[in-house]
């Protein structure tokens, strides 16, 4: 692992988006990345089987923006929650490795701050072993986007994440996980391996796509706990998080539901990861619960 800072002026990043009939936001978060002061070298946009007009905005704006590349593949409707990083990864394969510093993934509902790239370099050059880092992201609530209650600065929305692309290759790429969780797995190897993992509060992110249904907000609590079970949570953790999970919308079914996702996953669900990377994962879990235990008892 090579963690030498790098020149400013030799820095430079790409962009790899998965949009999925993204009609109604890419053309907000295209306008936002082509407003940046620092511009991406490359950013394929990967067209993950869309039906609407998500292609043709692409395209059209790559007419544009050279730097902008639309790639389409097929998507297979029966493996829903990995088909963005099937999509994901068909966009890395098309890059020349070694020509790349900083490597993005931006999803296709989100707008930036024209100083937002430029900004998140900064931190990558002020600290060598940050490996994996972003922004926080941000919701509209009565009228003025707000940061969402899920935000930490421990670690990196999957809509948002910029990788060191040192830390990129030592993590192995990203996963493709039936169950979801992919930016997850991606921040506990970018740990395993040495790498600090950090999102920023003062480098908002704005995500325009309105928050679903309640009985949508459910079924994600729902896939939630079946997530942090097929990557390997120890229950303790969980429990932990299904109770600050009550204090956030829709409250106390919300954390049922993730109970409920993570017991039905013992009986039923195949764990994915590594024997290896489940035990680093309950170690550092374990660890921050000692920690606030004894914060607690202070």
């Amino acid at each position: 692992m090579n963690k030498n800072p790098q020149s400013a002026e030799h820095r430079s990043y790409v962009l790899i988006t998965a949009a999925y009939n993204e009609e109604r936001f890419i053309e907000e978060t295209i306008k936002s990345v082509i407003a940046q002061a620092v511009l991406p070298a490359v950013w394929v946009i990967v067209s993950d089987g869309s039906t609407d007009r998500t292609d043709e905005i692409v395209q059209r704006h790559a007419t544009t923006y050279p730097f902008i590349r639309l790639i389409r593949r097929e998507r297979d409707q029966s493996r829903e929650f990995a088909s963005k990083v099937f999509a994901l990864n068909v966009g890395v394969s098309s890059l020349p490795p070694h020509q790349i510093d900083f490597l993005g993934v931006l999803d296709a509902d989100v707008s930036l701050d024209p100083n937002y790239f430029s900004e998140l370099l900064k931190r990558f050059d002020a600290d060598p072993v940050l490996g994996l880092a972003s922004g926080w992201v941000t919701e509209k609530v009565g009228g003025e986007y707000r940061a969402c209650g899920g935000n930490n600065s421990r670690s990196v929305p999957g809509a948002i994440q910029m990788f060191r692309f040192e830390c990129y290759r030592d993590i192995g790429g990203l996963l493709a996980i039936e169950y979801g969780g992919e930016d997850w797995y991606a921040e506990i190897m970018a740990r395993k391996s040495g790498w600090r993992v950090q999102s920023f509060p003062d480098l908002p992110v704005r995500h325009l796509r309105v928050t679903g249904s309640k009985a949508g907000r459910l079924r994600y609590c729902y896939r939630e706990g079946i997530t942090d079970f097929a990557i390997g949570s120890h229950p303790l953790f969980e429990l932990a998080k299904i109770c600050k999970r009550i204090s956030s919308p829709p409250y106390l079914l919300g954390a049922l539901a993730r109970l409920a996702g993570f017991a039905v996953a013992h009986v039923s669900v195949e764990r994915m990861v590594a024997p290896e990377v489940v035990h680093f994962l309950r170690t550092q879990e374990l660890s921050r619960l000692w920690w606030m235990f004894s914060s607690l008892r202070r």
